[in-house]
């Protein structure tokens, strides 16, 4: 299906079902697109666990275009798109994330959208050769805003690794580098229990 934004048109691959437990949406990095190995993995785990997820192309790789440009119209564009995907299901929780500059873009857009979580691959934590230059704060920000953080780097990962403080949960791959494309499978183990908390419908409350 298509979106269209403020900043163009997006793509949305949408897995739909009946009343999901949760409404997972994601997106790929810079260079990158929706079929990802690793985005495919956390796809497969949801799916198992009874949500309906959403892959979103985003309007500047729709358009052809490499770099993401300003980070306040990819946020922008980005929110019009998730709330749009969310009155489709309106009963359901939003889990958001991404990989690489995907990762960012769902941290430092979890409190305005809404997100009860957030699953972050490979985010970039610094650029390579930068150790003067760090994204931590677009990461704590989505946790600041109450959202619960997953983050699954690879140990080889050049962009560097979160420290488990920077979290509430930090999964390193050994043998991983940026793609996380070694291991695919892994990738999506290590989503699977962490989105299982949202599977389930709430117990109705005691008489």
């Amino acid at each position: 299906m298509e979106i269209v934004t403020a900043h163009g048109p997006a793509e949305v691959a949408l897995d739909a079902r009946d009343d999901p437990a949760f409404l997972l949406v994601l997106t790929h990095g810079s260079n990158g697109g929706v079929d990802a190995a690793d985005l495919l993995a956390v796809r497969s785990a949801a799916l198992g666990l009874g949500g309906a997820v959403a892959r979103v192309l985003q309007p500047f790789r729709k358009a052809g275009r490499r770099a993401p440009g300003s980070a306040v119209k990819q946020d922008e564009a980005w929110l019009e798109i998730v709330g749009l995907l969310r009155k489709e299901y309106p009963g359901a929780v939003l889990v958001q994330g991404g990989r690489s500059n995907g990762a960012r873009v769902a941290c430092r857009t979890a409190g305005e959208a809404g997100a009860v979580g957030v699953i972050a691959l490979a985010f970039p934590l610094r650029p390579p050769g930068r150790p003067d230059r760090t994204r931590v704060d677009e990461l704590r920000a989505a946790g600041a805003a109450g959202a619960e953080v997953l983050v699954v780097n690879g140990d080889r990962d050049p962009f560097g690794v979160p420290d488990a403080a920077d979290a509430d949960e930090v999964r390193v791959l050994p043998g991983e580098r940026h793609e996380l494309a070694k291991d695919p499978a892994a990738v999506g183990e290590a989503a699977e229990p962490w989105l299982r908390r949202w599977s389930a419908p709430p117990l109705a409350p005691e008489r």
